[in-house]
């Protein structure tokens, strides 16, 4: 198992800054660069959005490092705002706030993206989570990528936080992703046979004028355009931080199974993308409550029986990672729900979403 050793691990994460009396969102990352650069440094973003904050951990060599940083960020952070009379929440869509509400971040880059994309990066007002997994050998990057594609509806299953948008409940458990998804170069990546076939497509993009440079492509997982990593994009985020804690840890696990299988001359079975798609149109509605397509079998499986599979997949690399206690909380995402299952129930139970909010805000910082 020497070839999993040195998987290090990291996290981005997008908040939401919310005003505590109206629950709305609030512009504050103006505020924040004045008073906490020197505080946070690199640690703490602007984002799209005023009202948004993107924090970053440092790079960590093994699951128990990343918990004990990202705790920390989430609890310093929080304190921070509070001084301001704001809170922080994570999830990957406000309850009520509306997109038209929100002020630009002043920044080229975000201008630059408004004026690209238009209405459809007007409505961008969703949070997501990033998880990096250190992978320095750039073919073997494009190879477990190319594996762990069909994984992808499984993790969103177990992260989904956004089942409300812009006052409304959507019907989905993840609304984040079907707005993400109005962007170009965004969904399940495709396969490529080496990282220079990836180069060779970047540079028909960059040379096409279509991209100015390979932070563009919004996959759900792909090649870090700076970091030596293997970033996936497609969780919502995580609003308690030991949820967050465990996806990272499902995704090191998974991502080192891949590696084992390799040096093993073994490999996971190449599905179709569009097969993967109808999974994570799947998982995008209901959650770990989905019923899952089993290629293999050619029928429809519940979610909660592949993910046992799937636990069965990885156990001979957890002890290796040292990351048991943080796969074993999964189990509790299986048996009690997601974010938003539970922002479900909050609204349900007086039809008031305040209490969404209410709950996010202590959800947030809960055990940090």
């Amino acid at each position: 198992m020497n070839e999993i050793k040195n998987l290090t691990l990291g996290i981005e994460e997008e908040y939401q800054i919310i005003d505590p009396n109206s629950r709305e969102l609030t512009s504050f990352i103006s505020e924040f660069l004045e008073k906490g650069a020197m505080i946070f440094k690199d640690q703490v973003k602007p984002e799209l959005l005023q009202s948004q904050i993107e924090i970053g951990s440092n790079v960590c060599r093994n699951i128990n490092e990343l918990e004990d940083d990202l705790k920390h960020i989430r609890s310093s952070l929080g304190k921070f705002v509070q001084e301001s009379g704001k809170k922080i929440a994570a999830a990957g869509t406000h309850p009520f706030s509306h997109w038209r509400d929100q002020v630009v971040t002043d920044k080229d880059r975000y201008y630059g993206l408004f004026d690209a994309m238009q209405y459809v990066a007007k409505r961008l007002l969703i949070f997501g989570m990033h998880v990096h997994i250190g992978i320095g050998n750039r073919n073997l990057q494009i190879d477990v990528m190319n594996q762990m594609r069909y994984f992808m509806p499984h993790i969103l299953c177990l992260s989904t936080s956004s089942p409300f948008w812009l006052g409304e409940p959507t019907g989905f458990k993840s609304y984040r992703s079907i707005i993400f998804e109005d962007l170009p170069r965004t969904g399940i990546p495709e396969n490529f046979s080496s990282f220079q076939s990836y180069e060779r497509y970047i540079k028909t993009l960059v040379e096409s004028k279509t991209i100015d440079e390979p932070s563009k492509i919004w996959w759900d997982m792909r090649p870090h355009h700076t970091f030596p990593t293997l970033e996936f994009r497609i969780c919502d985020c995580a609003t308690r931080a030991d949820e967050a804690i465990a996806i990272a840890a499902l995704i090191q696990a998974l991502v080192a199974k891949m590696i084992v299988l390799k040096s093993n001359n073994q490999t996971w079975r190449n599905y179709r993308g569009s097969l993967i798609n109808e999974n994570k149109w799947r998982a995008i509605k209901s959650g770990v409550n989905s019923n899952l397509i089993d290629f293999g079998k050619q029928t429809e499986v519940p979610f909660k029986d592949l993910f046992n599979e799937m636990m069965e997949f990885i156990e001979d690399v957890v002890e290796p990672l040292g990351s048991r206690k943080q796969i074993d909380y999964l189990q509790k995402i299986i048996d009690n729900g997601t974010s938003a299952d539970r922002q479900i129930t909050a609204y349900n139970k007086n039809k008031n979403k305040n209490d969404i909010v209410d709950n996010l805000i202590l959800e947030t910082l809960e055990g940090c």
